[in-house]
């Protein structure tokens, strides 16, 4: 048993010392009091993604008997979420969304990906100073999925409040008040989404929401619950992500100028640095599952029923694995990290991020190259979901 608390403020402001001194003492460890494992090296973690006697649930029984029913809402967003899920309805759900997030699908995003950015920054320049996280990142990142989904851009507001309010209950300290709040989120956010099926099923359009309500794989289609899911968690994971990464990634060029720099000439491609900030603070901290069958994981034998955690953050930063790992680098270009996950689980947005990652990345360079920090980010009080509250800077 080890004294793990992840919840602790100074933890959350700079998990790195904590995760390295844990990672090179265990390669697992079992949390005194919660009686969880959780996982610390990279090659290990990498095998446990891919381990299929880990899962979220063998069973719609277990689904329904291990959530809390008084956040009923939220857990039936979540339901036929791709994360929550196995096969066979996994595949079956995920099939039904690779075509759609092939990369010669996703091109068509670049360029208004581009335009979307840069004509953002060109309004913000004009300001004494603008937050990076609210003012840039949270209102692209929606905008480019609101498109892809075909639904208002200008709801992107409210698809961030649902969000922000849902995300909490993925924490591992989730109180009581952010639970009523995760769990009205989830009601207001599925009966949005069901209003807009419902529009597509009558009126199709060009676009991924109106091509899944169509979707057929071996004969059969996609529920309602299931489109209602599957929508939730693609505009959820598709710009909590991106909004996460660019301002832990711009604030790591703004404490590193050098770095910045070689982007900003030309050095580094900005495709090359999306790299680096997917895996030098990691928007993704934790990822959790369930032993559906006793195995064995990082050495350790673990048995049914308890659950094992993986430190994103920790193998990232894991020198088995990566050179000088807590050295920002711009042009280390590694793609080996597991930013978006490995196995069945593997993020499927993983080639749409990189896009807008990419565009996000370029325009900044392009149209804001001098910023500057006003004052200390501020961090989200969240140790699983690790961003920003507020990133303060001026053009």
């Amino acid at each position: 048993m080890v004294a793990f608390d992840p919840g602790n403020a100074d933890f959350i402001v700079d998990p790195y010392p904590t995760l390295a001194d844990l990672r090179e003492r265990h390669r697992i460890f079992q949390q005194d009091g919660t009686g969880e494992w959780f996982v610390t090296r990279f090659d290990d973690i990498k095998t446990g993604l891919r381990n299929h006697s880990l899962g979220r649930v063998q069973d719609l029984k277990d689904l329904e008997a291990g959530h809390d029913p008084r956040w009923a809402s939220f857990w039936e967003a979540e339901r036929w979420s791709l994360l929550e899920l196995e096969p066979p309805d996994h595949t079956r759900l995920r099939r039904l969304l690779s075509y759609a997030f092939l990369r010669r699908n996703l091109d068509r995003l670049r360029h208004p990906s581009e335009v979307a950015a840069v004509s953002l920054l060109e309004q913000l320049a004009k300001r004494k100073e603008f937050d990076l996280v609210a003012d840039f990142a949270q209102p692209y990142s929606v905008s480019i999925i609101a498109s892809l989904l075909g639904i208002p851009a200008t709801d992107g507001k409210q698809l961030v409040a649902w969000s922000n309010d849902m995300v909490k209950m993925y924490e591992l300290d989730t109180t009581h008040a952010q639970a009523v709040a995760a769990n009205d989120a989830a009601g207001a956010f599925g009966e949005y989404v069901r209003h807009h099926i419902n529009q597509k099923r009558s009126n199709p359009a060009d676009d991924l929401m109106s091509a899944l309500v169509a979707a057929q794989f071996e004969g059969k289609g996609m529920s309602e619950p299931e489109l209602v899911s599957t929508m939730i968690v693609l505009l959820n994971a598709g710009h909590e992500a991106t909004v996460n990464t660019v301002g832990n990634g711009m604030t790591a060029f703004l404490q590193h100028p050098v770095e910045w720099e070689r982007v900003k000439v030309g050095e580094v491609a900005p495709a090359i640095a999306v790299e680096e900030i997917l895996r030098f603070d990691s928007p993704l901290q934790l990822f959790e599952r369930w032993v559906l069958e006793d195995t064995e994981v990082a050495g350790q034998p673990v048995s049914k029923g308890e659950q094992v955690g993986f430190l994103f953050g920790s193998a990232q930063r894991d020198p088995r694995q990566f050179d000088e790992p807590d050295t920002f680098r711009a042009a280390r270009g590694d793609t080996r990290h597991i930013g978006f996950g490995a196995g069945i689980h593997h993020c499927i947005g993983a080639p749409l991020a990189r896009i807008e990652l990419d565009a996000a990345l370029s325009a900044i360079a392009k149209t804001t190259p001098n910023l500057a920090l006003v004052a200390s980010p501020v961090r989200n009080q969240a140790f699983v979901i690790r961003g920003y509250e507020q990133v303060v800077v001026t053009a």
